[in-house]
């Protein structure tokens, strides 16, 4: 059996976490990759909202086993938290049965989001708009030698190590102006979160995900954010800390890439982004503020309205390519419905030519080159048949066919956790 991957196509919050949970009951195992308490996978269940930050979408499917795997950071308090909210909003949800922690996760400490916080305000750093979880702070500790992961709380001294990095940390943030928590009051409540972490079930799990896959279980590896925000290929320095790409699920979760399957690719019919960075689409007049209101493109994890540009395709290609996509999945369709114009970003116009690639280092004076199609008419959330979608929509599908060389395979067509198509190709075809 293979190793499936989902993952985002643009800069996060393409809606991951719906398609996600309509799969997940077809997998024997998810597995979050990459991230931490920075994601924010929302999902819906009996008309309810919540939103999962550390915690797999797989999370309620009844005998789906949950992996966070070892390319994640853990937080220890975040993760209580997590918890506590999810078994009241779901009793039913056991989540220390189905949820097993990879020993080499790393640890998120609680200085780690007190010096977030003192980058991001402090003149001499570059602020790129985290959302200040101390993500960027347990990877370059990593990066270093200097964390703690998830297996040293089973040590003798780990108590005296986390204390050592605290006390450390205070020292730096002490010649800041910030006003911060005591040290004795952040210790006691992550010790206390670290005692409730050790009753989840802790392992090698790139040891147990690979019998698994011997075994003949299918794995549907989760990823956070989004290829745009790849540490390595996505616009740095306005990027996450983490691989997000389909490499980074090889690497993250410990399975060779040779056992990897279908690549599920989550895009928006336009473009989001939070934070800083570039965004060469983005919409910034009143019609931007209305999609903004239509689509709620307001930061499931921090609240932070999302900045509002049209679907670009040159960066979209880029995506498909370096993650190896196989199938595309498209949200956001249905806020769009009434529009007179979509547009569409085809290339780019350069002083020497065409640019048909985007990267992070795409010139500044680069002009997006805008296709104006006709919009669709009428509420498509109703629809249960992909046959009965608007033409106008059918030929905007169709387009994106022939423009990625990758099908459109399911189309989202609404809020709701049923609220999605899995549209056939032949279907497209005029």
């Amino acid at each position: 059996m293979n190793m499936d991957i989902v993952l985002g196509l643009q800069w996060g919050d393409e809606g991951k976490g719906k398609f996600i949970d309509l799969i997940s009951e077809d997998y024997d195992i998810t597995a979050r990759f990459n991230g931490g308490a920075n994601a924010g996978h929302s999902i819906e269940r009996n008309g309810k909202r919540i939103t999962l930050k550390s915690l797999p979408s797989g999370i309620f499917m009844n005998g789906v086993q949950n992996v966070i795997g070892t390319g994640t950071v853990l937080d220890p308090v975040s993760f209580r938290k997590e918890i506590l909210n999810l078994q009241q909003f779901d009793g039913a949800v056991q989540p220390e049965k189905n949820l097993i922690i990879s020993r080499k996760a790393h640890l998120v400490l609680p200085t780690y989001r007190l010096l977030d916080i003192f980058m991001e305000e402090n003149p001499d750093y570059t602020t790129i708009g985290t959302t200040r979880n101390g993500i960027a702070q347990a990877y370059s500790n990593k990066i270093l030698r200097q964390n703690l992961r998830v297996g040293d709380i089973e040590s003798a001294d780990f108590k005296s190590r986390v204390e050592h990095i605290l006390e450390r940390d205070y020292r730096m943030l002490a010649g800041g102006d910030m006003i911060f928590p005591s040290l004795e009051e952040i210790r006691n409540e992550f010790f206390d979160a670290i005692d409730f972490l050790k009753k989840f079930i802790r392992t090698e799990t790139e040891i147990f995900l690979n019998k698994a896959l011997s075994d003949g279980k299918r794995i549907l590896a989760e990823g956070s954010q989004a290829a745009m925000l790849d540490i390595d290929h996505g616009t740095y320095p306005y990027v996450t800390s983490s691989s997000t790409t389909a490499a980074g699920a090889s690497s993250g979760l410990g399975i060779s890439p040779k056992k990897v399957g279908e690549i599920f690719g989550i895009a928006k019919a336009y473009c989001t982004r939070v934070g800083n960075g570039m965004f060469p689409t983005e919409i910034f007049d009143e019609l931007g503020e209305e999609i903004r209101n239509r689509g709620n493109e307001f930061g499931s994890n921090t609240g932070r309205p999302r900045r509002i540009g049209w679907l670009d395709l040159p960066a979209l290609r880029y995506a498909i390519m370096i993650n190896g996509v196989t199938q595309v999945i498209l949200t956001k369709a249905d806020v769009l419905s009434g529009i007179e114009s979509v547009a569409v970003c085809t290339h780019y116009e350069l002083e020497d030519g065409r640019n048909e690639m985007i990267s992070g280092n795409l010139p500044e004076n680069a002009i997006p080159a805008l296709k104006l199609m006709k919009g669709w008419e009428g509420d498509i959330s109703m629809i249960n048949d992909a046959s009965d979608l608007p033409a106008e929509l059918k030929d905007f599908l169709s387009f994106l066919n022939q423009e990625l060389g990758v099908p459109v395979t399911y189309l989202s067509t609404g809020p709701g956790r049923d609220q999605i198509l899995k549209i056939k190709e032949l279907e497209l075809v005029k």
